[in-house]
C-alpha cells in the first residue's frame, strides 16, 4: 500500500510499505475515504515541527472498515467510522477517566501521523491498523457527511471540548476566539449555536474573519487589551504572545482555553492573570471521550461543519496538494464527495 510521507519542508510524498495486518482479535484495518489536515500539520509542513522527517503524516479523517478481528463487537467492514488522532485501549484507569490522550499501555504519546510514542502510521495512507478497535472507532451517524466531519477525529470534536462545557456551566457567556485556522471557526459555530451571547474572532485573515461572520461571530484582524470583557478565551494560534493578550481579556475567574501548539517559548503576563483570577489550560486533547456528543451536536443541524471545508480534493492529489496553503481541504475517494 501507499503511506504519504512527510519528507521535508512543503515536501510530501507516496511511499510503499507493507499492507497492515491483524494483530490480534481485538483490531481492525480501515482504509480512509476523507482525510484532512489538522491544523499542526500545517506547522508540520512549513517546516516547525520538532520531529524530523521522515514520518507518515495525516491524523484526521473518516474511513472504511475493511477487516476486524474477531472480538471486535462495536464496528463492522463496510461501517463509516472516525478515527481518532491518539492510540488507546479504552480499559486503563487513565481511558476509563476520559484521558485517552494519556493511555497509560501503549507508549507515552502514541498518535498517528507523527513517529512519537512508537510508529503507527498516518491517516493519510491507503489502509491503517487500528489497535483497539472497540475502544477507538467511533460509527459515523447515519446521515453525517463525511466530508464535512472529516476532523472529526481532532480539529472539529477539539473545538467542541474547548467552548461546549464551559457554556453549559456558564449559560450565555461571552466568548473571545485569537485564532488562525479551523479550530476557531469551528468553536465560532459551535458557540453560537450553544448560546454565547457573544463571541468576537480575532483573525489576521480577511476569508477567516468572513466565514466567522457567517456563524454569528463578530471579528476584528488584531486583539487589543479589553479587560474583563471575556468569560471564555479560546486562543489557537501558536503564538504565546496572542495567548498573553487573550487572558488579558478575561473577566474574573475567567476561563482560557489554549489549542494553539507552542512550540516556542514565551511570557505570560503572570501578575495580570493573578489579580483578575485566570483558569488557564493547554493541553493535547483526548478526543476520543467526547467525539460522540461532537457528532451528536453536528448532528442535531444547529451546526454547520462542513462550511469550514475550503477545498475537496481528489485522494490522488495529495502529494501535490497537500503542501499548498488551505484552510481545510479534505482529500476523498471512493464517490465519497457525494456522502456515499
Amino acid at each position: 500500500m501507499r503511506e504519504l510521507t512527510y519528507v521535508a519542508k512543503r515536501t510530501v510524498e507516496w511511499r510503499e510499505v507493507p499492507d497492515p495486518k491483524l494483530r490480534s482479535d481485538g483490531e481492525a484495518i480501515v482504509a480512509p475515504v476523507a482525510a484532512t489536515p489538522c491544523d499542526v500539520d500545517s506547522v508540520i509542513l512549513a517546516g516547525h515541527g520538532f520531529v524530523e522527517p521522515p514520518f507518515a503524516l495525516g491524523h484526521e479523517c473518516v474511513a472504511r472498515v475493511v477487516e476486524t478481528g474477531d472480538a471486535v463487537t462495536t464496528v463492522s467492514p463496510g461501517d463509516l467510522v472516525v478515527v481518532p488522532w491518539s492510540v488507546n485501549c479504552g480499559t486503563c484507569d487513565r481511558c476509563r477517566a476520559g484521558l485517552t490522550a494519556h493511555c497509560a499501555t501503549v507508549p507515552y504519546m502514541a498518535m498517528y501521523g507523527a513517529p512519537i510514542g512508537g510508529s503507527w502510521g498516518g491517516l493519510f495512507s491507503d489502509l491503517v491498523r487500528v489497535p483497539y478497535a472497540d475502544a477507538m472507532l467511533v460509527p459515523l451517524p447515519a446521515g453525517l457527511d463525511p466530508v464535512a466531519l472529516a476532523s472529526a477525529s481532532d480539529n472539529w470534536s477539539l473545538a467542541w471540548r474547548l467552548v461546549a462545557p464551559h457554556l453549559k456551566a456558564r449559560p450565555g457567556a461571552r466568548v473571545l476566539v485569537v485564532a488562525r485556522g479551523s479550530i476557531g471557526l469551528y468553536v465560532c459555530d459551535i458557540a453560537r449555536a450553544l448560546g454565547a451571547s457573544e463571541v468576537l474572532y480575532v483573525d489576521p485573515d480577511r476569508e477567516h474573519r468572513a466565514l466567522a461572520r457567517e456563524f454569528g461571530a463578530t471579528t476584528a484582524e488584531a486583539l487589543e487589551p479589553l479587560p474583563q470583557s471575556y468569560d471564555v478565551a479560546v486562543e489557537a494560534t501558536g503564538r504565546v504572545d496572542q495567548l498573553g493578550l487573550a487572558v488579558k481579556c478575561l473577566s474574573p475567574e475567567g476561563i482560557c482555553e489554549s489549542a494553539g501548539n507552542h512550540f516556542r517559548p514565551g511570557e505570560l503576563p503572570l501578575l495580570d492573570m493573578y489579580l483578575t483570577g485566570v483558569t488557564l489550560r493547554v493541553a493535547r486533547d483526548s478526543v476520543r471521550a467526547h467525539i460522540p456528543e461532537a457528532l451528536a451536536l453536528a448532528a442535531s443541524g444547529r451546526v454547520d461543519p462542513g462550511k469550514v471545508v475550503s477545498h475537496v480534493i481528489d485522494w490522488e492529489d495529495l502529494p501535490a496538494a497537500l503542501p499548498e496553503k488551505h484552510l481545510k481541504p479534505v482529500f476523498v475517494r471512493n464517490g465519497v464527495e457525494d456522502g456515499s
